[in-house]
């Protein structure tokens, strides 16, 4: 029987899938490239049926406890006037105090902190090759010796190295959205000239976004741009300079305060650059080998599901790996017919997102201005506009899984 399976990343996935895997009595092992658990980061949406799961490993009250409470946000001119105020349930259609949002990296420490006594976690260190046979996977490390396991899961993002020595190239599976995001923190001096408090000031123009975010309980505010990108666009991942010099060429003469995140953005030290992508893949699993999280099927930021879709997939796989006895053809087929559906129907709202945060054209910026500046005036029907979020976020009834 399945003992033994290797996790590939220690975000949000791996570890939740790890709590998972002790649950139903395997044996997990996380490998993770950096030294340790990543902190800070962007703050992240928790939500229906990613809540329950939360629920059910006992960390509920801490993430509540660590919820930012986003107040709302402003949209503004060039000139810093306002144009439109929204309140978080009327961008996403959920009402104010049902979801929770943290940053990133406070999630992944909880999630850490609640696997680390049951669960083997290597650190700085990362796989190199993966050999199947009908026994098992023969595992070789950057670092640590050589392994055999039983199962090895990739949980390791959207550039994932177990997608990439198992399915193939990222090019193969990535669907790149016509965006790209960067986002950094700003320094106190720099973040005391907006004096926020639990809100987000955003500034448009055709194809442009810039903005920043005072998330509760940190000092820096949080910097974002966000851009319409060229069919091949593409920058070396290991290229930052490249990377800051693509933002900064994006953004030239830029009004509001662009001007003033642009010079901010060229020094901070935690700067973060990607293409706005999903992962779309025919199939999640190889023999021995499968993926959740980003790594089979992030649906890109703009959809505010990639976090519910990592720890409602992780909940599903290991629920169905315990399910099948540890059978990795039952239960990896059981695990894809259960949550592509769902995985689907969240990964089409990345596209209307792009509609709203990031509007294309001068005559639909202007209607995005419109249909915000209304949001307050429209009572209920105000969810035919901003609930889709919501509603998809609720379509999957969550299984249980028998303690085997």
């Amino acid at each position: 029987m399945t003992r033994t399976i290797l996790i590939s990343g220690a975000s949000i996935a791996g570890p939740a899938l790890a709590f998972w895997l002790h649950h139903h009595g395997f044996r997990p092992v996380v490998v993770e490239r950096a030294p340790a658990i990543r902190d800070g980061g962007y703050p992240i949406d928790v939500r229906a049926g990613a809540l329950e799961v939360v629920e059910r490993t006992g960390l509920l009250p801490a993430i509540r406890e660590a919820h930012v409470d986003t107040r709302g946000g402003t949209f503004v001119g060039a000139r810093g006037r306002t144009i439109a105020r929204i309140t978080p349930d009327e961008f996403t259609g959920s009402p104010a105090g049902r979801d929770v949002e943290l940053p990133r990296g406070d999630l992944a420490r909880l999630l850490y902190e609640r696997t680390r006594d049951d669960v083997e976690y290597l650190f700085e260190d990362t796989v190199t090759a993966l050999e199947q046979d009908a026994d098992g996977v023969h595992v070789t490390f950057r670092n640590a010796p050589p392994r055999a396991v039983d199962l090895v899961i990739g949980a390791d993002g959207l550039h994932s190295t177990v997608r990439g020595l198992v399915f193939g190239p990222d090019a193969d599976f990535r669907h790149d959205l016509g965006f790209a995001f960067a986002g950094f923190s700003l320094d106190p001096a720099t973040s005391a000239v907006w004096n926020l408090e639990r809100e987000f000031v955003a500034h448009n123009t055709p194809g442009r976004m810039a903005g920043v975010n005072a998330v509760r309980g940190q000092q820096s505010l949080t910097a974002m741009f966000a851009f319409a990108t060229p069919p091949g666009f593409a920058v070396d991942p290991r290229d930052v300079a490249g990377q800051r010099d693509a933002v900064a060429a994006a953004f030239a003469g830029g009004g509001w305060e662009v001007p003033r995140l642009v010079a901010a953005m060229r020094t901070a030290e935690d700067f973060f650059f990607d293409t706005v992508s999903q992962i779309r893949m025919p199939r999640w699993s190889s023999g021995r080998v499968a993926l959740v999280g980003d790594a089979a099927y992030a649906p890109a930021l703009l959809s505010g599901q990639g976090t519910s879709l990592a720890l409602i997939g992780a909940y599903v796989l290991a629920g169905e790996l315990a399910a099948a006895g540890g059978d990795p053809a039952i239960a990896f087929t059981a695990y894809e017919r259960a949550l592509r559906p769902f995985v689907e129907r969240n990964q089409r709202l990345a596209t209307s997102g792009a509609a709203t945060l990031v509007p294309g054209t001068r005559t639909a910026l202007w209607l995005r201005n419109a249909v915000l500046t209304a949001l307050p005036y429209l009572g209920p029907a105000k969810r035919l506009l901003s609930g889709r979020i919501d509603e998809a976020a609720r379509s999957f009834p969550l299984p249980d899984y028998a303690l085997h």
